[in-house]
């Protein structure tokens, strides 16, 4: 281990910046753990850490045990940002082998922060493109394909206008959910395509909570059963909002 160069509150703070940002864009309890161990071993300190999915709580210690720095940090919504995931970890890997600094492993944490999202036109049409593709992989023919691509790119347009306005999270996923259903409904409704019910059950799949219910099943089997736990009633809420979405049509449309 390096002798100590960096401030040990610097230290903390990054590493809790590092620690949320992980958590908050889709990593796993462990990952998360193991990213923010390797950071601090490569700046030279041993760390306490107890992560929820809520909160992170770091204490840096010496070699002799005696704490220099204790900190509790708030962790923003979750939601899914593999770039960052990745650029974190490659970023851990530099600290301990290239012995970067904290200077350095902020201004890296600046860049991942503002690289650019994909343009939402382009988000909207690959996602709408992905739900006329499950479309036919549940049998649906040409017309059932174009309903469940409109359905899908309305569903999402609403939950992305909801999470600007701040909505709950939950709501976000039952207005998503009523929306392409409720467009996927009427094509059932009034017939149109041979199986009309295929676009219907396929309108909502882009909004399966797959992240959270893959994370809660790893924390789970990694031995964070908290976290685990929570995750796994977050996929859950999620699931019951995307079928109230369905049910409300369901008797809206009255079939």
């Amino acid at each position: 281990m390096k002798i100590l160069k960096e401030d040990a509150q610097s230290v903390g703070n990054i590493l809790l910046e590092i620690g949320a940002l992980l958590m908050s864009s889709g990593a796993s309890t462990n990952r998360t753990r193991l990213t923010m161990e390797r950071t601090a071993k490569g700046l030279g300190y041993g760390i306490e850490l107890l992560i929820t999915q809520r909160a992170l709580m770091l204490t840096i210690i010496e070699k002799d045990q005696q704490h220099f720095f204790s900190r509790l940090k708030r962790i923003s919504p979750h939601g899914v940002n593999f770039r960052i995931v990745s650029g974190i970890s490659h970023l851990s890997w530099n600290v301990m082998e290239q012995n970067w600094t904290v200077t350095q492993i902020s201004e890296e944490l600046q860049r991942l922060k503002t690289l650019p999202h994909y343009p939402r036109l382009v988000v909207l049409g690959t996602v709408g493109l992905a739900g006329s593709a499950f479309c036919n992989i549940f049998g649906g023919g040409s017309i059932e394909m174009v309903v469940a691509f409109i359905a899908t790119v309305a569903g999402l347009f609403v939950r992305q206008e909801a999470i600007k306005k701040k909505f709950n999270p939950y709501l976000c996923v039952f207005f998503a959910s009523l929306a392409a259903s409720l467009i996927a409904g009427l094509a059932e409704h009034y017939h149109i395509g041979l199986q009309p019910d295929k676009a219907f059950a396929t309108s909502v799949l882009f909004l399966v909570p797959g992240v959270p219910l893959i994370n809660s099943v790893t924390d789970l089997m990694d031995g964070n059963i908290q976290n685990g736990i929570v995750r796994a009633m977050n996929g859950l809420m999620i699931a019951f909002s995307i079928a109230m979405g369905l049910f409300a049509v369901k008797m809206i449309l009255n079939f």
